[in-house]
C-alpha cells in the first residue's frame, strides 16, 4: 500500500503538544478535552464517521471514528488511549522537538505515538474501500481506571459498535503484545488499643502488629519470586505501597492501614490471591492471640492471555515480518492494559506500538521511524482482515 501523504511527525507533535494529564491522577489537570477534540477535527477532516461518546465521567469523552465498509467483511477495532501520566520534573513536556529520529515530551512513547499511528492507518482504511468497518477508539483513563475501554466494552456489548478483533497501540517496540499480568490492590488494617504511652500493660501497638505482616509479606514475595514462572511474564508479585497509622508520639496507636498491590499473572484470580492473604494473616494470629487484622479487596484488572494463533495475531505478525523483514516477535508485558478489557469480553486482542524509551519518565521519547512503521503495519493488517 502506497499510504497518501501525510505528516505524521507533526501529526504526532500536535498531540504531543497538547496537554492530557489524566485528573485522577494529578488533582485538577486538564484532562482528555482538548486532545479529544483535536483528534476528532482532524479524523473528520480525513472524512471518517466522528462521534464523542461520553465515559460516565463529565467533560472526558471517547473519540469514536469509524471508516465505514460495505458490510461484507469483518469489522476490526483500534483503540489507543489519548490520557498521560503527570509531568513533575519535566522541563518543557507539552514542547515537542525531534532529535536523532527521537520525538520528545510527554506521552510520545505512553502512547501518543501510537494514536498518532492508528490515526492515519484509519483514515488509510477509509480510502481502500472495505468490506468491513475500521472503528477507532482514542479513549480517556487508561492511566488509572479504564474509563474509556470501559464504556467502548459496554458499547460493544450494547450492540453500539461491532468488532470481530482489537489492536490496541502501546509501546511494545513492534512487538506483538498477547499478555500481560493483572494486578489486585488490598488494604490491611491492624487494630491495637490506644492508651497513654507510659501504660504498656494496657496499651496494644498497632504498627507494631502490622510488622509481623510486613515480615509475612517479604516471605510472601520469595515464594512468588521462586514459584513456576509463566511463560512469557514470569511469577506474579507483591509489594507493600502505601502506610500510616497512629495518632500522636505519646500513644499507642490504635489502628495502621497498609496498602499493598500483588501482580498476578494468567492462572491467578482476584479470589485466589485474597486466599493466599488470608491464610497469611491466619498464621499469625495462631501465633500472636493479641493480634488483628482485616483484610479487604479494593480493586482488580485480570490479566490477559490472547491467543497467538488468532486471524488478527497471524496478519499482524505477517504485515510485521513484511515491514521490518524479520519474523515476528511475541511478547508479554509486565503492566496492565485496556486490552484485557476487550479480551475479556470475547473481542480476540493482540497490542502493538512503536518503539521508546522513559515510560512515564522525565525524559520520555519515541522512535519516529517505528511510529511510521506502526502506521504501515496497522494499516496493512486492516487492508487484509477487513477486505
Amino acid at each position: 500500500m502506497n499510504a497518501p501523504a501525510v505528516d505524521l511527525p507533526g501529526l504526532l507533535s500536535r498531540l504531543v503538544s497538547i496537554d492530557s494529564v489524566n485528573p485522577d491522577l494529578v488533582p485538577g489537570a486538564r484532562g482528555e478535552s482538548e486532545i479529544a477534540a483535536f483528534v476528532a477535527d482532524w479524523l473528520t477532516d480525513q472524512g471518517l464517521e466522528v462521534r464523542l461518546a461520553e465515559s460516565g465521567r463529565p467533560g472526558r469523552a471517547n473519540v469514536i471514528a469509524t471508516a465505514r465498509g460495505s458490510g461484507a467483511g469483518q469489522a476490526l477495532l483500534l483503540n489507543a488511549h489519548m490520557d498521560t501520566v503527570g509531568v513533575e520534573g519535566m522541563r518543557a513536556p507539552f514542547e515537542p522537538g525531534v532529535r536523532g529520529g527521537r520525538l520528545y515530551g510527554r506521552g510520545a512513547m505512553d502512547t501518543k505515538g501510537a494514536l498518532a499511528a492508528f490515526m492515519c492507518a484509519a483514515a488509510d482504511a477509509r480510502r481502500m474501500r472495505l468490506g468491513g468497518d475500521v472503528v477507532l477508539t482514542a479513549v480517556v483513563d487508561e492511566e488509572y481506571a479504564s474509563l474509556g475501554t470501559e464504556a467502548v466494552v459496554r458499547d460493544l456489548a450494547a450492540g453500539r459498535l461491532r468488532a470481530d478483533a482489537a489492536i490496541v497501540g502501546e509501546p511494545s517496540g513492534l512487538q506483538i503484545v498477547t499478555e500481560h499480568k493483572g494486578f489486585v490492590w488490598f488494604e490491611i488494617e491492624t487494630t491495637g488499643v490506644a492508651a497513654h504511652g507510659s501504660l504498656p500493660s494496657v496499651g496494644v501497638d498497632a504498627i507494631a502488629a502490622m510488622g509481623h505482616v510486613l515480615v509475612g509479606l517479604e516471605g510472601e514475595a520469595r515464594r512468588l519470586a521462586s514459584s513456576p514462572p509463566h511463560f512469557s511474564l514470569g511469577p506474579g508479585s507483591i509489594h507493600a505501597s502505601l502506610i500510616s497509622g497512629g495518632q500522636e508520639l505519646s500513644s499507642y496507636p490504635r489502628s495502621c492501614v497498609l496498602r499493598l498491590e500483588r501482580r498476578t499473572v494468567p492462572g491467578e484470580t482476584p479470589e485466589s490471591v485474597q486466599r493466599e492473604l488470608e491464610v497469611l494473616l491466619d498464621r499469625i494470629r495462631g501465633e500472636r492471640p493479641r493480634f488483628r487484622a482485616e483484610l479487604r479487596r479494593l480493586f482488580s484488572r485480570n490479566p490477559m492471555e490472547a491467543d497467538r494463533a488468532s486471524p488478527v495475531a497471524a496478519a499482524l505478525a505477517a504485515q510485521v515480518a513484511r515491514a521490518t523483514g524479520k519474523p515476528a516477535v511475541f511478547s508479554g508485558m509486565s503492566g496492565w492494559l485496556d486490552s484485557a478489557l476487550l479480551d475479556g469480553a470475547g473481542i480476540p486482542t493482540v497490542v502493538i506500538g512503536p518503539a521508546g524509551e522513559g515510560l512515564h519518565g522525565v525524559e520520555e521519547w519515541v522512535d519516529l521511524d517505528s511510529v511510521r512503521a506502526c502506521r504501515e503495519i496497522v494499516a496493512e493488517t486492516v487492508g487484509g482482515f477487513c477486505r
